[in-house]
């Protein structure tokens, strides 16, 4: 009864950790609301989100044997695979990694260990809990900081006794080194209680009690006051001097890779960390000081081992590593050069990340076996059968991305949160210049788009990047001069700024 009870317990706490609510077809829509398109692939990583979720309610002894289905996207640069990821990592508040393949390198050659991924993914799942847990002891935080503010505007106002002996105690009689003062053993003073009646001159030398009451009184109304001017916001520009303290950066993995950069900072980490970190003086604002007052108020009342352990069970039961560019390491056709030798090496140590194993990190051991990985790529060149086939099987859901239209390069022009046009209506808002788009100037650019895609490299979406800032150009070095005017954007004006370009069919795969 007991055990169940138990086993109810943790199994309910695994469920906190992965926030719940959301639908497939709700992570659909919110998906929608940044990426234009793309269906299929928004559906895949809609269930698999959903899939992870139902894998936690389930009993412990069928929870473990649930893998995660991993997705390979495929499809040209620039058609959204790397915002689903992110997007997605976003709404389940999970922690997410993007990595790209073709930076790490088979041991023995000079790159990023693969195991490095894991230990950058726990990284992110500590920061995002540490933020989390600091947030919530925030106001438990203040007003410690208030107070070492107080004391930096008033030192010695914080009415609280020396820690240290300032003199010697009552009836209270120091001898000195019982060892004499000419021997090489140096003990202790020994202190031997001396009757009142004894004391003789030592009377004298007794502490008096509560003296100077008066002043103390004053200090105290005075800093009263001073809180008071702190809280209403009066001393925010006062400089005082704060003393800085650098925590050393070290990890026993910053020197087990093969990065010249890695080992570099891990042995400057080492030095500091023997060095007890640096410490300096600093003299800022009182706003400023706050900030750092906070921080490291902060750091001193986390719990930093809750902190590790909640993150680990994120990352071993939620987190999400996104493999970009996978398709750079498929060795094609049987290549038999140096450079595939060692791509092909590259997914030979990626494989047991992806299969689960225990990946060593300064938070201790990480299990890869529930994290979901999924790996993306163009495959222009190679394909996905050029993968090793034991990788090849831990990716067994497989989505096409589509080449964008005009019709989804005018949505994401005008439809998502973070539109373009919306971008650029904003930055030039700061110049007090008011841009308005036309209906048939957001046609030409979407029809340009996908015209230079199809002769030229098809880059996706971001066309329309060099699109709208060839088009802007000129507006935005002189913006400064149209301040107060309204600009009215039109098809006419598009084709004005990249007559030029769309004339010569040649100088188009270089500017746009």
């Amino acid at each position: 009864m007991e055990e169940n009870a138990l086993q109810t317990s943790v199994q309910e706490k695994d469920v906190q950790s992965i926030p719940d609510g959301l639908t497939p077809r709700e992570i659909v829509g919110r998906l929608d609301n940044y990426i234009i398109g793309q269906n299929k692939a928004k559906r895949f990583v809609a269930v698999a989100l959903r899939n992870r979720q139902r894998r936690i309610k389930l009993p412990e002894e069928i929870r473990d044997e649930v893998a995660p289905k991993n997705i390979l996207m495929i499809g040209p640069t620039g058609v959204g695979k790397t915002e689903i990821a992110r997007r997605l990592a976003k709404l389940c508040g999970a922690p997410f990694l993007k990595v790209e393949a073709t930076k790490y390198t088979e041991v023995g050659y000079v790159g990023r260990d693969v195991e490095s991924m894991v230990r950058d993914l726990m990284a992110v799942g500590y920061n995002m809990v540490k933020a989390e847990t600091q947030e919530t002891l925030r106001a438990k935080a203040e007003p410690m900081v208030e107070d070492e503010l107080l004391d930096l505007l008033l030192p010695g106002s914080n009415g609280k006794k020396s820690k240290k002996p300032s003199g010697a105690k009552p009836n209270v009689k120091i001898l000195g080194n019982i060892f004499g003062e000419n021997t090489p053993v140096q003990g202790s003073v020994i202190r031997i209680d001396v009757p009142k009646s004894d004391a003789g001159e030592n009377a004298a030398e007794e502490i008096p009690e509560e003296k100077n009451e008066e002043p103390a009184v004053e200090m105290g109304a005075t800093r009263e006051k001073f809180r008071q001017m702190l809280r209403e916001g009066k001393l925010e520009d006062r400089q005082v001097e704060v003393v800085v303290h650098h925590q050393p950066r070290f990890g026993m993995e910053m020197l087990s890779g093969g990065n010249p950069a890695d080992f570099e900072e891990g042995i400057a980490g080492l030095q500091e960390m023997f060095s007890g970190g640096r410490v300096h003086k600093k003299t800022v604002s009182i706003r400023e000081a706050r900030q750092i007052l906070m921080e490291e108020t902060l750091d001193r009342i986390t719990d930093s081992d809750k902190v590790a352990d909640e993150a680990k069970r994120r990352v071993e039961q939620s987190g999400i590593i996104f493999i970009d560019e996978i398709d750079k390491i498929a060795t094609k056709g049987g290549e038999g050069d140096r450079q595939a030798v060692s791509r092909e090496g590259v997914q030979r140590d990626i494989l047991p990340i992806v299969e689960g194993s225990n990946v060593n990190t300064k938070w201790g051991v990480v299990n890869t076996t529930h994290i979901l990985f999924i790996g993306a790529g163009a495959f222009s060149v190679s394909a996905p059968s050029d993968l090793i086939p034991e990788l090849q099987g831990r990716f067994p859901l497989r989505v096409e991305l589509e080449a964008l239209s005009k019709e989804d390069f005018r949505r994401i022009l005008t439809e998502p949160k973070n539109a373009l046009i919306k971008q650029y209506e904003a930055l030039l808002g700061t110049e007090g210049v008011t841009l308005k788009f036309s209906d048939d100037a957001v046609d030409r650019m979407a029809f340009i788009a996908e015209d230079v895609n199809s002769h030229a490299e098809n880059i996706g979406a971001r066309r329309l990047h060099t699109i709208m800032e060839t088009v802007l150009e000129d507006l935005s070095f002189s913006a400064d001069e149209h301040k107060g005017e309204t600009i009215v954007i039109d098809s006419a004006y598009v084709d004005e700024r990249l007559k030029g370009v769309m004339q010569n069919q040649n100088l188009e795969r270089y500017i746009l």
